[in-house]
């Protein structure tokens, strides 16, 4: 859909819109360094300091909050080659099912906040990615003193709306599928530059509509310290997915019988970070908040919830939409008032045909919590054109 003006330098796509997430969006638009305007993603919500789901294209200064706590949240999609046909055979042939395939991820990647790895050396392929990542921090100064565990977090997921999945594509194609971030210490890294940016602008006497608006300047020792922090802390969301596919593949390998997953394309892709773009004539510093990078070409993931479909697009350049996407389907509700209103017995009934561990803990990511994945992919078409549809046969969260 084409987009609606809400505001002197604000533009959403969003059909579905609380007052709540446009006053903060109308917020985040009035800040005197935005340029050309900020782009408000069809799956918008309320959230901390900006709406989840806005775009915020800045000159000269970066919001820490707005990128938010779990620096370089994304998504990654592998498809294999296998089929739907593949996997029940394997089923009949040997009779095991998809129950002991979900137990076996579970296993092997670390599910929950505060759950990681007991050591760096069950897995071939994570002592490159680990010394990749030490290299980066000697290079550009990071200190990761707050986080001497933060080897341990690599290959691990999170709780939340962090997910783990295996689905099925239009034609029947298995793919792996996750969601996660760069855990606990890309979540110090952020509340540590949170802070500094709320005492830098206190100590300007800054007058700020929300303090979680609070921002760091081009120039000054603080804001390179950030951008080299965040830049660690992205790599590392980007290969902690990757670590963790990893693993989710060899385990799907070793449960089909196969020596591996027969991988045929990936897409890995942040929603939650900060770079340098060019939008509106200028080199502008770009903050996805909940949405992807939708350039003509490239390639992203935009998931549904739990026992809906999600989405392989690719982007489409929409100048307006700041080159950008949404990042899934929104929460609708919120997590206290989603276990209100919903029960366990309704999350079954949401998730019939699908492989999951049925607890009661889950009840907040029902579907129903969620806006209609369908109406934001909608309300997208002239951000994305969708690549392939996902629907998920297991599912794997933590707490």
């Amino acid at each position: 859909m084409p987009p609606t003006r809400v505001g002197p330098a604000l533009l959403s796509w969003a059909s579905q819109l609380e007052e709540s997430t446009l006053a903060q969006a109308r917020q985040t638009a009035a800040m005197p360094f935005i340029h050309p305007h900020v782009a408000l993603m069809p799956d918008a919500h309320a959230g901390k300091g900006s709406a989840v789901g806005t775009v915020i294209p800045t000159r000269g200064a970066v919001m820490p909050a707005a990128v938010g706590v779990d620096i370089g949240c994304g998504m990654i999609a592998v498809r294999t080659g296998f089929t739907r046909a593949d996997v029940d055979a394997r089923i009949a042939a040997t009779g095991i099912g998809l129950g002991a395939l979900r137990r076996s991820v579970e296993s092997a990647i670390p599910l929950s906040p505060g759950h990681y790895n007991r050591d760096t050396h069950g897995w071939k392929f994570t002592a490159a990615r680990i010394a990749e990542l030490e290299d980066l921090a000697a290079a550009d100064g990071v200190d990761l003193t707050h986080s001497p565990k933060w080897r341990e977090q690599l290959g691990s997921l999170g709780g939340g709306n962090h997910f783990i999945e295996l689905c099925l594509d239009e034609t029947d194609r298995v793919w792996l599928f996750l969601h996660s971030g760069s855990r606990g210490v890309g979540n110090r890294i952020a509340q540590h530059h949170i802070r500094v940016a709320q005492q830098a602008c206190a100590q300007r006497h800054v007058r700020l509509p929300n303090r979680d608006l609070a921002y760091l300047t081009e120039g000054t020792a603080e804001f390179d310290r950030y951008l080299r922090e965040l830049h660690w802390a992205q790599r590392f969301a980007y290969l902690n997915r990757a670590e963790m596919m990893d693993r989710f593949g060899a385990v799907f390998a070793r449960w089909m019988g196969t020596p591996d997953h027969r991988e045929t394309e990936r897409t890995n892709c942040h929603h939650n970070y900060t770079r340098k773009e060019m939008h509106g004539g200028e080199e502008v510093w770009l903050t996805r908040k909940g949405a992807v990078d939708a350039h003509a070409g490239v390639r992203a993931v935009i998931p549904g919830s739990m026992g809906t479909h999600s989405y392989v697009v690719e982007g489409r350049g929409n100048a307006d939409g700041l080159c950008s996407a949404p990042h899934g389907a929104g929460r609708r509700y919120s997590r206290t008032e989603a276990k209100r209103r919903f029960s366990q017995a309704d999350l079954r009934a949401r998730m019939t045909g699908i492989e999951y561990r049925d607890s009661a803990e889950f009840v907040d990511e029902i579907p129903d919590a969620y806006k209609e994945i369908g109406v934001v992919m909608d309300d997208a078409r002239d951000l994305v054109v969708v690549v392939h549809e996902l629907r998920q046969i297991l599912n794997v969260k933590g707490t």
